[in-house]
Formats: structure tokens, sequence, C-alpha cells
């Protein structure tokens, strides 16, 4: 609880660059019938999730062209190697590729998030240094994660506008983010060969 109360304070008074943390808790399939659907495109997030045997979607559609980003990374626990990459996909409104990334070819290296105070394996990203490099047009696109056993836990960031409002911090606050992020993405137990 206490992580939690420095976390909201630093938030609260400093400006950022961290994406508001979300957790897929499953209650959505992710397929090509059911994505998890993103708003505000350009709005960061970081949407925590884990592949437990199929590939997941997510679906953004905007009535305006905006800036892309995405970024895939997972957890790194101490004194374990990465155990799995992740292959990352944009696709457009007929799921036809646009462009992709491919997690085993990328170079996954540890990066230190300074405001959840926890390491990173950062992979592929469809940007760079965190940040959209290119703009699409107003329409409807998929996300698409997945690796050769659809298995995992992974972090896609999406976005690079930072917008930290009091309903977010309070969300993080009631619903105890970043505990459950915590427990659930930097469990120990998960560090076995």
């Amino acid at each position: 609880m206490r992580s939690t109360i420095a976390l909201v304070t630093i938030l609260a008074a400093t400006p950022l660059s961290a994406h508001a943390p979300v957790i897929n808790n499953g209650e959505v399939a992710m397929d090509r019938s059911a994505p998890y659907v993103i708003e505000e495109p350009e709005h960061s997030k970081a949407i925590f999730s884990e592949l437990t045997g199929a590939p997941h979607y997510y679906q953004i559609t905007s009535g305006e062209a905006f800036r892309f980003y995405a970024g895939l990374t997972a957890p790194k626990l101490d004194g374990c190697d990465l155990k799995q990459t992740f292959d990352l996909e944009v696709l457009d409104a007929d799921f036809d590729q646009i462009d992709a990334r491919a997690g085993d070819s990328e170079e996954w290296w540890p990066w230190y998030e300074e405001y959840g105070k926890t390491w990173y394996w950062v992979g592929p990203e469809i940007g760079e240094d965190f940040k959209g490099d290119r703009q699409y047009d107003a329409g409807t696109y998929y996300i698409k994660v997945s690796n050769a056993e659809n298995s995992g836990k992974y972090v896609l960031a999406v976005g690079d506008e930072e917008r930290f409002g009091f309903g977010t911090i309070a969300g993080m606050l009631l619903n105890n983010t970043m505990g459950k992020i915590r427990d659930g993405w930097w469990n120990e137990a998960d560090c076995t060969d």
C-alpha cells in the first residue's frame, strides 16, 4: 500500500513518461471476433495480459487520423532469463497485415521503469523509443500479439501521449492496480527452468 501511495504522489506531482497501467482480466475473449477495444489510441496505456493458447487481438477505431505507437515488453524477474518472446502485428480492418515485428528477431533488452519500480524486457516496437513515429488514417485497425506457443505474460504499450487524470489515479488506488501487477507479473515462482 505504501508503494501505491508513493506512486500516486509521484504521478500527481510530476510530468510523466509512463503508460497508464491496465490489467486485462480475461473478461474479453480477445480473439478476432471479440477483440480488446483500445479507446483513444494516442493516449498511452500499458495493457498487462497473458497468452493462454491463442493469439490476442486488440481493436483500434478512430474517426480521425492518429499518431500510432505499439510496443511489447515482458516482466524481467531477478536471476531469470527471458523465457519467451512475442510477435507484434498491425492489421487493417480486413485483418491484412500492415506492419509486423517478429519477437525472436528482436534483441530484447532490460529496462527499469522508475515509476513502477520494476524491470522489463523490451522487445519489438512499431515506433521508436516508446514514441509514435507514424500516422494512421481514420479507420479500424487491429494489433495481434502471439508467439509459437501462444503462451506467456506480456505487456502491450500503446499510444505515447501521457495523461494521468485524477480518475486514472483514483481507479489505480481503488483497484489496487499496482499490487495486482506486481503479484501477477513479477511472481518469482514464474522463474523456473
